[in-house]
């Protein structure tokens, strides 16, 4: 992004970085202001790939689907990545295309992507199919060499989140169950709100105390001078869900299926734009029209 602003006055340059920062600091708890931010940055200088791609990803974390894909493509124009490829597919999915989404998932582009951008486009093609009701072929697309590693990478956790989704959506509770406690072991960073699926599945309950004038009191915020549990625990009710099956995952999945993350779990995620943002990348995800 740096080498990008060069070409400017420095004073617009600085202006331009300020908004840009702007965008990123707000992009996943306030992605309005983000978006408020990235208008300006727009307005200020429009020919740089980078206010273009952050443009489009604050659009993107606002649901403004078509808005999002036209600021990608821009980007795209400009650098020749391919790198907003899933993400301007997960664009067709917001904007009721999935079938176009299925398209690009199988485009020549997808093979220039690295190991990151494949997990991200299996993940879009996978929610397109669930957005055809096609659950079982979702079920297949995700099934990769990725998948079934032990390994844990960055992608790791929401593509077994999403995995184990889509089975529980198909009636395989054991085995979602199964996954979504895989999911939440390489979910490091809490990306993804699979322990909280893992414990419906196992049928835990969290239980609020009432105090003595009647006032509900969430069971984390007791303390130990009143009956029940001591401070800071949790009372639960557990019943045990049935045994989850052994997953065998093949080696190989439909090269052309792929993520939230995105509208939602099954597409780009939103919270990246962020981070590509800070770190001035010009085109993490791209695309061609």
């Amino acid at each position: 992004m740096r080498q990008e602003l060069l070409s400017l006055p420095k004073t617009l340059a600085d202006d331009v970085a300020r908004n840009l920062v702007m965008v990123a600091r707000l992009i996943d708890e306030d992605p309005e202001g983000a978006y408020g931010y990235s208008k300006v940055a727009l307005r200020l200088a429009s020919r740089v790939a980078a206010v273009r791609e952050a443009a489009g990803f604050a659009a993107y974390a606002n649901q403004k689907y078509s808005e999002a894909l036209a600021e990608f493509r821009a980007a795209r124009r400009m650098t020749g990545s391919v790198d907003l490829w899933p993400v301007m597919a997960d664009c067709e999915r917001g904007l009721g295309r999935p079938e176009k989404a299925l398209d690009m998932a199988g485009a020549p582009e997808v093979h220039k992507l690295d190991k990151a951008g494949q997990v991200e486009m299996r993940l879009v093609a996978a929610g397109a199919r669930r957005d055809m009701d096609q659950l079982d072929a979702a079920i297949v697309t995700l099934q990769s060499p990725e998948l079934a590693s032990h390994s844990v990478q960055p992608w790791t956790a929401r593509l077994r989140y999403a995995y184990a989704d889509a089975l529980l959506a198909a009636g395989r509770e054991g085995e979602a169950r199964e996954w979504f406690a895989k999911a939440v072991e390489s979910d490091r960073d809490g990306s993804t709100d699979a322990s909280d699926r893992l414990a419906e599945l196992d049928g835990v309950e969290f239980v609020d105390a009432l105090v003595e004038d009647g006032t509900t009191v969430p069971a984390e915020a007791r303390t130990g001078d009143e009956d029940g549990p001591a401070a800071g625990t949790v009372t639960e009710d557990v019943t045990t869900g049935d045994e989850a099956a052994d997953e065998t995952v093949p080696d190989d999945g439909d090269t052309d299926e792929a993520a939230p993350a995105a509208p939602a779990a099954d597409g780009a995620p939103a919270g990246e734009a962020g981070e590509r943002a800070a770190a001035g990348e010009t085109g993490k995800d791209t695309g061609t029209e």
